[in-house]
């Protein structure tokens, strides 16, 4: 082979045009097209940078090739991605830090505390080939590490395990089937309205919102955010990007949110495969209806994990620093709306979809807001539909442990401002970890419909103005509340900028009327 053959492959291999491969080497397009021509040969200092850059002997360039040089250029470098254009979410090595997986190992019980600087320094790092293979490696501590001695929870994620540490898992509660659709489109509207409320400012921390709601006489809370509450100062001096944010004043109908998208996607799954789905079955649902972008977190992980073979529940397991957030607990919604008066099935159908992508607490989340929607059908009791939440979980587990707290506060005549203190002081709403895991997000909605008293904007309102996950608990505050009371007890403030449209990123279903979705629903009860 030539030396302009050699020249041409390599810049074909590369995928660059004449002028990039000039640009790249301090020449005109002309003289790259006359090298290969052979009309003109490269300079020697040209040849060595070219030799250089390719990883290749100044040999395989120009000299006529023999085995040994079609060897070479066959794998002239090799093939690496560019890992600072790996979202973090897809790359373990990314979230090791003192805040993410460290944290996270730390609380489950796990004995790695003798590695902590070893995670400070790789956290540390650049993204790279070395940063990846020490993150290999410090998954592989995590993975086979042994529990602290002593560590006072238990908290399985296999259902049979999670069943015998129940407490009071019978329930009895009748189901009113005459109000029954009016309950069913009460916790259709009531996710959507209250996601929307905190959608506009998610991920916002309090040291911004409260001053938000303040200037625009908004404090308490107790209506939409909308575009003309936001003035030109706090878009250029707040840290919070306001500019693309969904204002009600300006929708028509839900936007785009994981928060309702879960929803459909659940109802979709019960189209499909009925109410004996298995884990298997929603990991498929997940990768044939929805983009990988449309998947946050510990999702993104199992998606990402699905497609490169691991199946449920594995697929939680593997490289996954969030196996504990908020994602799952999101997602139970409809199997608590299709199985009203039997919260022990609606938790059981919640663990199946909940175990392809977390483990532990974040199971139980998913269960616990399940079983409560399946008892809010029977009673508009806020104590009594909590309680069923955990009756559905483990008594030994940190979240029973942390709700059982928000309860007896309550019940001591604690006041609502120092219930969410106690909240921030437990978990740190400016890290991710704190912001977005289970446990403190789950405190936040316990407490929400506890000090809310049933009131439905209160309540949605209470649960965003605290900060935290503001569109993930406004949505599940609001889906208990317009269940347990019905869709009369949701004002027109809230359903108008709905105009009963719900739009989800699901592939084949795009916008749907929530009416719709609530017949849907009333069919898969009779299921």
């Amino acid at each position: 082979m030539a030396v302009n053959n050699v020249i041409s492959k390599l810049r074909a291999n590369a995928n660059m045009s004449q002028e990039q491969f000039a640009e790249l080497f301090g020449v005109s397009r002309q003289s790259v097209q006359k090298w290969e021509s052979g009309a003109s040969l490269p300079e020697l200092d040209k040849l060595i940078k070219m030799s250089k850059h390719f990883d290749i002997s100044l040999d395989a360039l120009v000299f006529e090739s023999d085995a040994r040089i079609t060897e070479e250029l066959k794998g002239t470098k090799d093939l690496k991605p560019k890992y600072e254009n790996i979202h973090s979410w897809e790359s373990y090595y990314s979230s090791l830090g003192l805040k993410t997986e460290y944290q996270q190992s730390i609380e489950e019980g796990l004995d790695i505390a003798q590695y902590e600087e070893l995670f400070t320094v790789v956290t540390r790092l650049p993204q790279d080939e070395v940063k990846k293979k020490l993150g290999d490696v410090l998954f592989q501590i995590v993975h086979n590490a042994k529990m602290v001695e002593g560590y006072k929870y238990n908290e399985p994620s296999t259902l049979d395990e999670i069943k015998a540490l129940r407490k009071n898992p019978e329930f009895k509660g009748t189901v009113d089937k005459k109000n029954l659709k009016d309950k069913i489109h009460g916790a259709w509207m009531g996710r959507i309205c209250g996601c929307l409320l905190g959608k506009t400012v998610e991920g916002i921390k309090t040291d911004e919102l409260i001053p938000v709601l303040k200037s625009s006489n908004n404090y308490p809370m107790h209506r939409y955010i909308v575009r003309g509450d936001i003035d030109t100062q706090m878009v250029e001096n707040y840290r919070f990007r306001f500019e693309k944010r969904p204002f009600a004043d300006e929708m028509d109908g839900m936007p785009v949110d994981d928060d309702t998208n879960y929803v459909v996607l659940a109802q979709k799954l019960i189209e499909k495969y009925g109410k004996d789905f298995t884990d298997y079955d929603m990991s498929r649902i997940w990768l044939s209806l929805q983009p990988k972008d449309a998947y946050c977190t510990a999702e993104r992980v199992a998606f990402c994990n699905f497609v490169n073979g691991f199946e449920p529940p594995e697929s939680a397991v593997y490289k996954n620093p969030y196996r504990e957030w908020i994602g799952a607990q999101i997602r139970g919604d409809y199997f608590g709306y299709i199985n009203p008066g039997k919260p022990q099935l609606a938790a059981e159908m919640a663990f199946r979809d909940a175990s392809i992508s977390h483990i532990k607490n974040g199971i139980y989340g998913e269960m616990f807001v399940a079983a409560m929607l399946a008892a809010a059908a029977t009673t508009n009791d806020i104590k009594a539909i909590i309680n069923c939440g955990l009756a559905q979980i483990p008594y030994t587990s940190r979240l029973y442990e942390a709700i059982t707290d928000v309860i007896i506060g309550y019940e001591k005549g604690v006041s609502q401002e120092d219930c969410f203190k106690d909240i921030h002081s437990r978990y740190d709403e400016y890290t991710s970890y704190g912001w977005c895991h289970t446990i403190s997000n789950a405190m936040v909605v316990a407490a929400s419909l506890l000090y809310g008293g049933g009131d439905f904007g209160k309540s949605i309102c209470m649960s965003v103005e605290t900060g935290f996950d503001t569109d993930c608990n406004g949505a599940t505050v609001g889906s208990i509340l317009g269940l347990a009371f019905g869709i009369d007890c949701i004002d027109e403030v809230w359903t108008k900028p709905i105009n009963n449209k719900l739009h989800t990123s699901i592939f084949g279903v795009g916008t749907i009327k929530v009416t719709d979705a609530v017949d849907t629903t009333m069919k898969h009860i009779e299921l």
